[in-house]
């Protein structure tokens, strides 16, 4: 399943963004987030993913890449609050982030695309508040529909990472194969035990 095509891309953004600048676990490793350029270099290939029409996004300087770091745990609580199934502080999450973004709606036409359709930018100021606002609309859309149970955290022991279900049944549980086929692995092995 994928989302409207124009919140697909937001919503991928903003699990790249949560997985890559946040600490915690990934496939039963500490993760610990990139600092200086690295930092700068991840979140900028996280933008770039987008579309085409970001692929030639310059690098996000260093005061960018903080804000977008802070913005990423905020991103975190949302996703965390909806594998928990707390869909009303998930919601209020969104709702401090397209404040805190100053998020405004705006009708875009694209190159060669002769509809009209809305966008969502930040506008407190700078690529960080753009990028927060349009993961936060991205995410409110989402949130407003009964996708939002595509949106979870890694239930693989040991990994926290988030992911954006958009498989076609809708259930996937883990931010990766690895992760999948290490808890099979695991069940496996028990089982093996046991018998």
């Amino acid at each position: 399943m994928r989302f409207d095509s124009h919140y697909d891309a937001p919503v991928r953004v903003a699990a790249l963004l949560v997985n890559a600048l946040t600490p915690g676990h990934s496939r039963s490793r500490p993760h610990v987030p990139p600092e200086g350029a690295e930092r700068a270099e991840v979140i900028t290939a996280a933008l770039r993913s987008a579309g085409e029409c970001f692929e030639r996004l310059d690098v996000v300087g260093e005061q960018d890449a903080r804000d977008l770091q802070a913005s990423a745990q905020a991103l975190r609580l949302v996703f965390t609050a909806i594998s928990t199934g707390d869909v009303a502080t998930a919601a209020k999450h969104v709702n401090d982030l397209l404040t805190a973004a100053r998020v405004r709606p705006e009708l875009v036409l694209h190159d060669g695309d002769p509809a009209w359709h809305v966008h969502h930018r930040g506008t407190a100021g700078g690529v960080a508040a753009e990028w927060a606002g349009v993961c936060a609309a991205g995410l409110a859309v989402v949130l407003g529909t009964e996708a939002r149970g595509r949106l979870g955290v890694c239930t693989a022991p040991r990994c926290d990472r988030v992911y954006v279900d958009t498989s076609y049944n809708g259930t996937r549980r883990f931010c990766s194969t690895a992760c999948q086929n290490r808890v099979k692995a695991a069940a496996f092995r028990h089982r093996g035990r046991a018998g």
